[in-house]
C-alpha cells in the first residue's frame, strides 16, 4: 500500500488491504478490548459521533486519522486496513521519519497486557528454539497453556526467554518486548481455575492442551519505532 500526495491510503494491484471495510475491522477491535466508542474517540482525539459514523460507513479517511486509531486500538494501520494477513511481514523499505525509543518497564507490561501471540526462547536437545504460544498476563507472569511431554512442557523449571513483536508494514514502524526469566509448571489446581476465569490464553493450535505454564520474568526489555510521519511518497517503489 501507498499514499497519495494528499495523504489518503491509496492501494495497489495485489493489495489485500480493503478500506471499505475499516469500519468493521474499527468496532472489532474496539470490542475485543472491551472499550467504549467515547474512550477510543478520547484516546484518537476525534469526536465521538465521526468515529460512529466510521463504524457503520463506508468513510475514506487520511494517513494521521488512521494513525491515531490504530495507536488507540493498540493495533497497525495494516491490519485496520485488512492488508498483509497472508504475507510475511518486514519486506517494506524502511521509512526515513521515524524515531526509535526504549521502553521503560510499565511501558513494556502495557504492550504485553492485552495477551495474544509471543514467542518462548529455549534450549532443546537439537539446540535452540523459539516457539510460538498463545499467552496472557496475570499478577505480573506470563501464561501459556501446552501438551504434556512436549517441548514447552520439559522447559519446566529452566531459563527461558518470551518475545512478543508488533508491526505496521504500512509505516515501517513497531514494537518489540523481550523478558527473561524461569519457566515453571503451575501444579495448584486452585491457581489453574484462578487463571483459567481471569487469563486463559486459549490456544489456536487445538488439541488437549491442560499443562499451565508461568513465566516469571527477572528482566524486561523493550524498544518502539515512532512514526516521525508519513513515509516519503516513492520510497517503497
Amino acid at each position: 500500500m501507498r499514499t497519495t500526495n494528499g495523504g489518503q491510503p491509496h492501494t495497489q494491484p495485489g493489495d489485500s488491504a480493503d478500506p471499505g471495510d475499516l469500519g468493521r475491522r474499527v468496532a472489532h477491535r474496539r470490542a475485543e478490548l472491551g472499550l467504549a466508542r467515547g474512550l477510543v474517540a478520547e484516546r484518537s482525539g476525534l469526536d465521538p459521533g465521526f468515529l460512529e459514523y466510521l463504524e457503520t460507513q463506508s468513510v475514506p479517511v487520511g494517513v494521521d486519522t488512521l494513525t491515531r486509531l490504530a495507536d488507540a486500538l493498540d493495533t497497525t494501520v495494516t491490519d485496520l486496513l485488512g492488508g498483509g494477513h497472508s504475507a510475511p511481514v518486514g519486506r517494506s523499505r524502511a521509512n526515513a521519519r521515524v524515531r526509535t525509543e526504549e521502553l521503560d518497564r510499565a511501558a513494556c507490561w502495557e504492550k504485553l497486557g492485552p495477551g495474544g501471540v509471543g514467542r518462548v526462547v529455549l534450549t532443546t536437545s537439537r539446540g535452540p528454539a523459539a516457539l510460538p504460544v498463545n499467552y496472557r498476563v496475570l499478577d505480573a507472569t506470563v501464561l501459556y497453556r501446552t501438551v504434556a511431554g512436549g517441548t514447552l512442557a520439559g522447559a519446566a523449571d529452566s531459563e527461558v526467554a518470551f518475545e512478543v513483536d508488533q508491526l505496521d508494514e504500512t509505516f515501517a514502524t513497531g514494537w518489540s518486548v523481550l523478558l527473561n526469566g524461569t519457566v515453571s509448571v503451575v501444579p495448584a489446581e486452585e491457581a489453574v481455575r484462578r487463571f483459567r476465569r481471569h487469563a486463559d490464553p486459549r490456544p489456536w493450535a487445538g488439541g488437549t492442551r491442560d499443562v499451565w505454564m508461568r513465566i516469571k520474568p527477572a528482566v524486561i526489555t523493550g524498544r518502539i519505532i515512532r512514526p516521525g510521519g508519513p513515509p516519503i511518497i516513492g520510497a517503497s517503489e
